[in-house]
């Protein structure tokens, strides 16, 4: 039985979840003694293991906050996490500043919560964006183990936004198949915007575990260099393009993309931009024109902020959850000032298009592979790291979806390039069964 105490801080949250139905979101909590609050039949329901559980949560009102207390354990979400996160937006957006008062108010009635540690957080030395830097960056995001992205990624191991076609805009995200069409579909879009062709050279910076590299060798009869700083990525991309039998027309190198000084056909950056920092940008696009031949083709497709002059930048703004504990020393700026710095930079634009509204799909998938294969991920990265994850692609997912980040692909070419004049062979129809019907060739990468 709770003692008396316990039995006021219930009595308070009883109230407090009053406030919350008034402001329309009526959130299904189950708290320390076992009472239920809240619709029965939820997507979800947000699990409160002590009196102090949901004070910890929203005060202070910051991401960092509400991602450190799950991440701790002392907040289970049963069911969706993009449903719990969506319904706590909803909830904090459609607060009055007196309601907004009141529930404060209420909140600090309950005990207060202890300190959270954060022995997992990035802790990076040295000057931003140096080359040792920006490695134990890199790292500290892709080298916490394959087996991770292995359980929510689709078969070729793509790790950014996948492109769906409208058949997809009802499919359930707990169908595999989906994703991996719509991961094929974004390689050969790729490919086709940079128009390749047999025995031209592409570079890929940033090219994850090689499934862009194997597929324009194998499909576009190019010769690729991929460089990445991850030495979980150069060895399963290794592994995967000596399985493809590629291995001559593919070399996958650790290696900084300042320390490239070959020239190529085309320059695929996907997904890398990201982790550039935002006062380097400029050099980053002037070094990729350096790379590129005489009517050389750029293909830049990286995430952006949703709001016209906000820029995010993780290294300097080091109090977010997602600088903390995900992309340390990152940044976002919006789409027209990433734009801008390529035609600033010797580059002509030949095509912008935004991918929004399939990123928040793309993640939605993830994070139901992530949910459906939690206990195997935590056997592999721990209980800590496989919370950052999940609380970190549930909320992305919810960002985009509400407009609050983009994702642009841009091509760009430098000097008079000969590309087709229409947009017809950008057109899957005419390549469908070619890019969806792959015949399954995935490879398991070994444990490194």
């Amino acid at each position: 039985m709770p003692g008396p105490r316990e039995s006021r801080h219930a009595d308070a949250l009883v109230g407090l979840h009053r406030r919350f139905a008034a402001t329309g979101v009526a959130l299904p909590l189950r708290l320390w003694d076992g009472r239920e609050l809240g619709p029965p039949a939820a997507d979800y329901r947000l699990v409160l293991h002590h009196p102090w559980s949901l004070r910890a949560l929203l005060l202070p009102p910051t991401d960092l906050q509400l991602g450190e207390i799950y991440r701790s354990g002392a907040v289970e979400v049963e069911g969706s996490m993009v449903a719990a996160i969506e319904d706590l937006r909803r909830f904090r957006d459609g607060l009055t500043t007196r309601g907004r008062a009141a529930v404060v108010r209420l909140l600090y009635a309950l005990p207060r919560p202890p300190a959270v540690a954060d022995r997992d957080r990035a802790r990076l030395r040295g000057r931003r964006h140096s080359r040792r830097r920006d490695a134990a960056a890199i790292r500290h995001h892709y080298d916490v183990g394959d087996e991770l992205y292995r359980r929510f990624l689709d078969d070729d191991l793509v790790y950014s936004c996948a492109y769906f076609a409208e058949e997809d805009r009802d499919a359930p995200v707990t169908d595999p198949s989906v994703l991996d069409r719509a991961q094929r579909r974004k390689l050969e879009l790729v490919c086709r915007k940079l128009d390749l062709r047999p025995g031209e050279r592409l570079l890929d910076v940033g090219c994850g575990w090689g499934s862009l590299a194997i597929h324009a060798a194998r499909h576009h009869g190019v010769e690729v260099l991929g460089v990445t700083h991850s030495a979980n990525q150069v060895a399963s991309a290794r592994q995967r393009v000596a399985a493809a039998g590629l291995s001559d027309r593919i070399a996958i190198e650790q290696l900084d993309y300042r320390d490239v000084h070959d020239r190529f056909d085309a320059v695929a950056s996907v997904g890398m931009v990201e982790h550039v920092g935002a006062d380097q940008l400029e050099a980053y696009v002037a070094h990729l024109a350096d790379r590129l031949v005489d009517g050389g083709r750029l293909l830049n497709h990286g995430i952006t902020t949703g709001q016209r002059d906000v820029v995010r930048d993780f290294g300097r703004d080091r109090d977010t959850f997602i600088a903390r504990y995900v992309f340390p020393d990152g940044a976002l700026v919006p789409a027209h000032h990433m734009a801008s710095l390529i035609e600033r930079g010797g580059f002509e634009l030949r095509d912008l298009e935004q991918l929004r509204p399939h990123y928040g799909r793309t993640l939605r998938h993830w994070v139901a592979n992530l949910e459906d294969a939690y206990d195997e991920v935590v056997q592999h990265v721990g209980e800590a790291t496989a919370r950052v994850w999940r609380a970190y692609l549930a909320a992305s997912a919810v960002a985009f979806d509400r407009g609050e980040l983009g994702v642009v692909q841009i091509l760009a070419t430098r000097g008079e390039a000969r590309l087709p004049l229409d947009r017809e062979h950008l057109s899957m129809r005419s390549g469908e069964q070619h890019v969806l019907g792959l015949r399954r060739e995935h490879v398991e990468p070994e444990a490194v």
